[in-house]
Parts: structure tokens; sequence; C-alpha cells
């Protein structure tokens, strides 16, 4: 059985902070299309699942942090298509597991520790030919899972009816979303990507990876890199009271991670007047809220998932 996903609704947002802004929002909730293999993740893999099956690959071996939104959407994912699965996670091994890599092993994945130091060093033949060695034959997934697969399949998280919008926004960890979205935006439109990441070296990696897999934009784009809190995986209080604020208003949960931070930026760009009045914007919920316990586990925070 191939992997299936259901309906992922666009629900108005309305909040106090915005309501004499002008400006319409509404999200995509892609957290909604599978409970395991979250939102951008189910694009990612689709197309690299069908290669997987067509190369007779019997295993998917992929990189990932403890907590990683991919490890757990690869190993759900690989076993929804038949599929062995490796998860190489950086670091030290967690003993009790955390709640990702608890339900990546209890989905079958083999759970492997690699160090920091040689982590670094994942996509250098040397270290891919100890990996065959150990393993036997697999399919490569890179870490986060971007790969040309993976940007064909987040070019089809816009729909048809997405051309009334005048902006798209996203988060952005390895690009592989923005690129695929860019890559089918409409001409007409803005695309707005707030990085979850400290520092610019970003901006050159994004633009690195729409030259290596030919990716030609069809519309503006924007990446901000100043709503990072940190770094990845790092927060401020203001960011968890946002979160807060937000679900209260809305319903709709964010992880702290991506969307979370997303929706700060860009409710920080409406206030600040970079939208034209009468300007409707579309939010991409890319999930990862199965990340939120372990998230709370580690930081004594609150933040609900439902």
């Amino acid at each position: 059985m191939m992997l299936a996903g259901k309906e992922t609704p666009t629900e108005p947002v309305f909040l106090e902070e915005l309501k004499d802004s002008g400006v319409q929002l509404s999200i995509r909730r892609l957290d909604k299309i599978h409970p395991l293999v979250s939102g951008n993740k189910f694009y990612k893999l689709k197309y690299n699942l069908e290669a997987c099956l067509r190369a007779g690959k019997k295993t998917i071996l992929t990189f990932g942090g403890a907590y990683s939104n991919h490890i757990l959407a690869c190993a759900e994912a690989a076993k929804s298509a038949g599929l062995q699965s490796i998860g190489i996670i950086r670091g030290e091994e967690h003993n009790p597991m955390n709640p990702t890599l608890q339900a990546a092993s209890s989905l079958g994945m083999k759970l492997t520790y690699m160090q920091r130091e040689i982590y670094r060093k994942k996509n250098e033949k040397e270290v891919l030919e100890q990996l065959q060695h150990r393993f036997g034959d697999f399919y490569l997934l890179p870490e986060g899972g971007t790969n040309q697969l993976a940007i064909q399949g987040t070019a089809e998280i816009l729909q048809a009816t997405d051309k009334q919008y005048d902006h798209i926004a996203c988060g952005v960890g390895t690009g592989g979303t923005m690129a695929g979205i860019l890559s089918s935006i409409w001409p007409h439109q803005q695309l707005w990507g707030f990085s979850a990441l400290k520092g610019s070296f970003i901006v050159d990696e994004f633009d690195g990876l729409l030259k290596r897999y030919q990716v030609a934009p069809n519309a503006p784009y924007h990446l901000f890199i100043d709503y990072h809190f940190g770094g990845y995986a790092r927060f401020k209080p203001e960011l968890i009271s946002f979160i807060h604020r937000f679900k209260k208003q809305t319903g709709i949960p964010l992880d702290p991670i991506y969307t979370g931070k997303m929706m700060f930026g860009l409710v920080d760009a409406i206030q600040s007047g970079k939208f034209e009045r009468g300007s409707h914007i579309l939010a991409i919920h890319s999930g990862g809220l199965q990340g939120i316990q372990g998230f709370n586990q580690m930081h004594g925070t609150t933040l609900s998932d439902f």
C-alpha cells in the first residue's frame, strides 16, 4: 500500500492584533494531511517512495536529529510502502528514547547513532561507503528529505484555487518546500519564506539549491532570517506566548520549530505595514506537531498539539 493523504482545508485566521490591518490571512492546514507523515513531509516523500520501489530497493536510509519530523515521517512512509527503514541519528544515543524516536522505532525503523563530527561529513563518499558496507543496498534520502523528487512533490502544495492569493508564506529549513512552491506559484504572487535557522548563510544555500535543481522562480520571493529566535529548535518566551495566543484565538496549533516562527514573522510583517491593505495572504502550515511533546519535555513548556 502506498502513502495516502487526506484533504487539507484552508482556514481563515482572525487575530485581534490584525483586525485593523486591512489584510486577509488564511492558512493551509497541511498538518491534517496524515497523522504521522505530516505537512510538507508528505509531499517530499511521495515521489521518493515511488522511485525507491521502481529501483527495486527494499530499504530507505536517511538522516536526522533526535526530534526530527523527517525521521518519523520516513519511518511511517516506508512501512506503508512495505519497505524497511534506517534512521541515522545525529549525536549520542538517547536512552530512554524520546517520543519521536520511540514512535519511529515502533514503526520498524532501525535507529543508529552517529558522532557529530562524522555526521557533518555524512554526504561524503567515504561515509556513505561505510554505511553501504554496514547496511547493504539502500535508497538514500538526505537529511530533511530535500532532493529533486522532494521539490517535485512540494510543487504540488499549491492548488488551482490558490491563484486568488497575493502572497504565499512558508517556513524554511532545508529550503525544499520553498523551492517547490516557487516553481508552481503564479507570476502575480510573491513568496515569503521565514528561516528557522540562525545566520545569513541560508540565503546563499537557497540560491544554490535553486541552481542545483534548476528551479526557475515563477515570481518574486523574499527570504527572512530575523525570526529564528536564537537558531534551530531555539526559542524565546515571546515565541511561546505567541503560539499560545494564536491557538487560543484561532484554535490552530503551531509548532515552535517552523510554523510558530513563520507565523510570528508574518504577523509582525503585517503589523509593520509590509503588505498593502486589501492583500490576501496564504500561510502554509507545514505540520511538525508531533515534535511538540518532545519540545515540552526538553524545555518545560506547555504547548498543545490538539
